[in-house]
């Protein structure tokens, strides 16, 4: 099992690279993760070797990209454990996946119930889907406020839609609990998974949620795809998100017979590359001692809240008991976007803004904030130059 940071570096080429001359820092994790030569090469050699089509052609090259594809799919289930293979749906990413509920579980004037701090791929599609929205409101910690939670779920709630960790704040919530509220009253629940499955082990079957989504260029994968999953007798019961190839069975003018899942809701020519790229990332992670990796992080985070305190002016957004590594700041007196566009002067990369999460920036006052994330791969001496960056930074916009 990998679980020594120096050794880890050496699987991410991009680095050693260098930033304006510096030698890179990347904390910007949060919005995208690095990727593992294992990854990079999954690509090349399926654009190189085995280039095809899946799920259509019966010539050698479409059977070994469809095998890979589906080994991609395999993967997941196992990593996730899902019990089924095709409780696992293939979409464009987290986005996307919580769309796809929106369209084809809800309906017009449904209950659904959010939080305040939600990215807005966890507002805006129940907006669009005219649900009757209620949002539980956050902490000044940035904790999720629970009382207010439960009573907000009643029986006339269809579902709960909670990111399992804020992408701003950093807040593990409470997912267990609030599951096991919701099903004690009949409700489904979605995840938000995006900044989860990056930074620790997700068992869907253990947490018994209903639906969880994830994007693999978060979890050291490639852009532009991710996971939905459902639970096989709700995707059955759902109607298919998008019309097209490979989601049919059968099609007439008068009639269409869909698919079975989960092609049932993989409509047209996928991201083939991506997929297997994604099974690659996977196969990656399982080599990965995950405890070390949480315990490594923890670190990083507690001794970069610690530092960053200890700076004049700065405040911390976002303090809550269970955190994974994510650290947002304000600065008085200095501009979040300042701050970042100085930095990566020095080559460190963070970033500024609202974080797609513009309620939340409301909630606590400020138009946005800076944000640096961290991932196993990152040091404790990149925090220190981090720090020591900051500080100088600082003083030029003072």
């Amino acid at each position: 099992m990998k679980n020594n940071v120096t050794d880890i570096r050496k699987d991410f080429p991009i680095l050693s690279t260098q930033v304006n001359g510096k030698p890179l820092i990347y904390f910007d994790n949060g919005a995208s993760a690095q990727k593992p030569q294992a990854v990079i090469d999954s690509i090349t050699k399926y654009y190189s070797s085995m280039h095809a089509n899946i799920h259509r052609g019966v010539h050698t090259l479409s059977q070994q990209a469809t095998q890979a594809y589906e080994d991609a799919r395999e993967a997941v289930k196992k990593y996730i454990n899902a019990e089924h293979s095709e409780e696992i749906i293939i979409t464009r990413g987290t986005t996307e996946s919580i769309n796809l509920v929106a369209h084809s579980f809800v309906k017009k004037g449904d209950e659904v119930i959010i939080s305040g701090m939600e990215h807005h791929s966890n507002i805006v599609p129940w907006q669009l889907a005219e649900v009757n929205l209620k949002v539980v409101k956050v902490k000044d910690n940035g904790e999720l406020d629970m009382e207010d939670f439960k009573s907000k779920l009643s029986k006339n709630t269809k579902l709960v839609a909670i990111t399992h960790v804020s992408n701003t704040l950093g807040t593990i919530n409470p997912v267990a609990e609030i599951i096991a509220l919701a099903h004690a009253l009949g409700v489904k629940v979605l995840l938000d998974g995006a900044q989860a499955v990056p930074h620790m082990k997700v068992d869907v079957q253990k947490l018994d949620c209903d639906f969880y989504a994830f994007s693999a260029h978060k979890m050291y994968g490639p852009t532009g795809i991710g996971i939905l999953y459902g639970k096989k007798d709700l995707l059955n019961a759902m109607p298919p998100y998008q019309g097209g190839g490979d989601m049919i069975k059968h099609v007439t003018f008068e009639k269409t017979t869909y698919n079975d899942l989960p092609h049932k809701f993989e409509a047209g020519t996928p991201a083939i590359s991506e997929g297997i790229a994604l099974g690659a990332a996977v196969e990656y992670l399982n080599k990965i001692d995950w405890d070390w990796a949480a315990k490594h992080e923890e670190e990083l985070l507690a001794y970069a809240t610690e530092e960053i305190k200890k700076i004049e002016g700065v405040k911390v957004i976002g303090e809550a008991k269970h955190k994974a590594g994510v650290l947002s700041f304000v600065v008085e007196g200095a501009h979040h976007y300042d701050i970042g566009t100085l930095l990566d002067q020095m080559g460190i990369a963070i970033r500024t803004g609202h974080h797609c999460t513009e309620p939340l920036m409301h909630r606590f006052d400020i138009s946005g904030t800076a944000r640096a994330s961290f991932a196993f791969y990152n040091t404790k001496e990149e925090v220190k130059i981090f720090i020591d960056a900051l500080k100088r930074s600082l003083k030029m916009l003072r």
